[in-house]
């Protein structure tokens, strides 16, 4: 029998059965056409299996024929219509067959007609991309560039005209490791591993960007859910951490170095440490082949507890409220930043070294939150399967360098690190912060085994568990700058004392209300109104205040500070509402500014011996007091 010999098969439907012609050199995928036409469907939407019963499916494949599948002349087949793609992934109820044909995402339907099934792939991507965000303004951006590094002509090594190119002045990809390595650029840029990709002659038509999976897949119906089973379909596959050669996030840019000083300064005014969210914008990064640069404007410090050597971060009421300021002035949450400073000498000021080669660059904890923030903001990317991968949230931490100067370190985690917390499977250790630990499986989890790679003291590369785990495996170095000629979207004060205060600081002058409102803008009667509002903080807390509400007014002042028109923010200072505040502020300073705890002897007239109730906020004050204890307005 010659190896193109032609077969009959029987199938066998609940419309009856029919005959089908094929060779047993042919693949299953051009038997499931063949069924499909024999029978005259519209559709790919069913399965087809060795045995009654619905056992022994016949996965549609392109490599598996039909006498590797052991079928044979005059066999009987049996096709079962599937109302929808099964999720499962289990032998018995898979529907793996339909995975050539149906669209990846288990929450679409199956596509109706189509005589190429690439169609309808292609279909079903873009209607899953069509529900998704579109991508960054950078990536986008950075997509149209063609990225090569151009050389200049050698005059010693190049023997042509000014109109060639040879192999030493013709261009180079942007992830050439030499060239990156004369940079000492330490990791290649994401838009330029994607160009790897790529470069091949697919030009990345099957370029799959696939997530780390820690969990169980659901719906194995081969055995009964874990604890009691698992088996190879369902069971995640053990995990090797590798260095990630390359960053989503190139450089974190401090437009200014008065950012940070003023993030600072409530660390050097009480020795607490403490935590903020950056706020800025990502651009094109020029001293990285298609890099990505975070540009800070603003740093938010999120209610926080904190003390010598711990911060604990509270829930913020206000975290919605300050997105959508954010939004509304053109910046967006690109990171975050804390301290970690001691001082050493307060006359000399320096302070402790307590990070750096020889202990830790980030602790586990540091790693795990950094983790989280980055799953909470995960960049959108089309090469990848759910849509997203990676992301540009970056890590500052602002320590002591090798002098005992303060200094800032960038980090980010790795996406293997991501998916490790994502699934609940790394823990830091107690006693040693340069350690994290993989859980062990429980009756409630299951956790793959973890392996890192290290040299041994023969210099053999051996494989470890990862428990303990050195986090330096999960890191990636960000580096952070502030530019030659310092940018500022929000203007400069002379001196530290003229900015308003800035939120959520409980201590003695740094603490926002009405009264260091009216100090501030008393201050700014000389400054132009534009220039006296362009505060990151001021403008938080006009935002949020309770007493007299701006949120809804405040749409085109925030866009008139964004575009820096000063002729916009004149006109909204006109507004019915801004022209209150200055009222409540005309008549808080006519009584002196004086705070509502001053105490001031009062006539003994009758009506004055009494308890007064406040006519702004019906609070009822004590009789010798002249302002409000609630409100701090005046009585009169």
């Amino acid at each position: 029998m010659s190896k193109n010999n032609e077969v009959v098969l029987r199938v066998q439907s609940a419309d009856g059965t029919q005959r089908v012609n094929i060779r047993d050199s042919s693949s299953l995928r051009e038997l499931y056409e063949l069924v499909q036409k024999q029978f005259s469907l519209n559709d790919f939407g069913f399965a087809l299996y060795k045995e009654r019963n619905y056992k022994n499916e016949l996965v549609s494949s392109r490599s598996q024929t039909i006498k590797g599948c052991s079928l044979k002349h005059g066999d009987m087949i049996y096709m079962k219509q599937l109302s929808e793609p099964s999720t499962s992934s289990g032998g018995s109820s898979s529907s793996s067959s339909l995975s050539n044909f149906a669209t990846p995402s288990t929450s679409t339907a199956v596509a109706s007609t189509s005589k190429n099934s690439y169609n309808t792939s292609n279909n079903s991507k873009q209607s899953k991309e069509a529900t998704l965000p579109s991508e960054d303004s950078v990536d986008i951006e950075l997509y149209k560039i063609e990225g090569r590094i151009e050389r200049k002509r050698d005059d010693k090594l190049c023997r042509h005209n000014s109109n060639s190119k040879c192999v030493h002045c013709s261009p180079l990809e942007p992830y050439d490791e030499n060239y990156l390595k004369e940079q000492k650029i330490k990791h290649f840029s994401f838009h330029a591993f994607l160009r790897k990709l790529t470069s091949g002659v697919d030009r990345g038509k099957f370029v799959a960007l696939e997530d780390l999976n820690c969990k169980i897949k659901t719906g194995c119906r081969d055995h009964p859910p874990w604890p009691k089973g698992i088996c190879s379909k369902c069971q995640p596959s053990a995990i090797t951490l590798n260095r990630q050669t390359y960053r989503h996030l190139d450089n974190v840019m401090f437009e200014n170095p008065g950012i940070v000083e003023r993030f600072l300064n409530y660390w050097r005014c009480t020795g607490h440490q403490r935590i903020g969210y950056l706020y800025g914008q990502y651009e094109m990064h020029p001293d990285v082949p298609l890099g990505i640069r975070a540009h800070v404007a603003a740093i938010y410090e999120p209610p926080q507890e904190s003390g010598r050597d711990f911060i604990r971060l509270i829930d913020d009421e206000h975290e919605n409220d300050v997105e959508e300021m954010a939004k509304l002035l053109g910046l967006r949450r690109v990171g975050w930043i804390f301290t970690d400073l001691i001082s050493e000498d307060i006359s000399a000021g320096t302070v402790k070294t307590t990070r750096g080669i020889k202990t830790h660059f980030l602790t586990a904890q540091e790693c795990i939150l950094a983790g989280n923030f980055q799953n909470k903001y995960p960049n959108r990317c089309k090469y990848a399967s759910n849509g997203y991968f990676g992301s540009k949230f970056g890590t500052v931490c602002v320590t002591g360098d090798k002098t005992k100067q303060v200094h800032m370190e960038g980090y980010a985690v790795s996406a293997q690190c991501m998916a490790l917390v994502r699934d609940n499977c790394l823990v830091p250790t107690k006693d040693a912060p340069e350690l994290g630990y993989v859980r062990e499986s429980t009756d409630k989890q299951y956790v793959p085994d973890v392996y890192y790679k290290e040299k041994d003291v023969y210099g053999n590369e051996v494989q470890r568990l990862a428990r303990p785990l050195p986090v330096e495996y999960l890191l990636v170095d960000v580096p952070t700058s502030t530019p030659l000629i310092p940018l500022y979207t929000f203007p400069a004060r002379k001196d530290s004392k003229d900015y308003f205060p800035v939120e959520n600081r409980m201590i003695d002058g740094h603490i926002q209300d009405f009264q260091i409102l009216s100090q501030y803008l008393g201050k700014s009667i000389s400054m132009n109104f534009l220039e006296a509002i362009s505060d990151f903080h001021l403008l938080l807390y006009l935002f949020k205040m309770d007493m007299l509400p701006m949120k809804s007014e405040m749409t085109t002042l925030l866009e008139a500070v964004r575009n820096k028109d000063s002729k916009a923010a004149n006109e909204w200072k006109n507004k019915e509402v801004w022209c209150t505040l200055e009222q409540l502020i005309l008549a808080h300073s006519s009584d002196g500014g004086m705070m509502s705890n001053d105490v001031e002897f009062v006539p003994t007239d009758e009506s004055e011996q009494a308890d007064w109730t406040c006519s702004h906020c019906t609070f009822i004050n004590s009789r010798e007091l002249r302002t409000c204890e609630m409100c701090n307005l005046p009585r009169n």
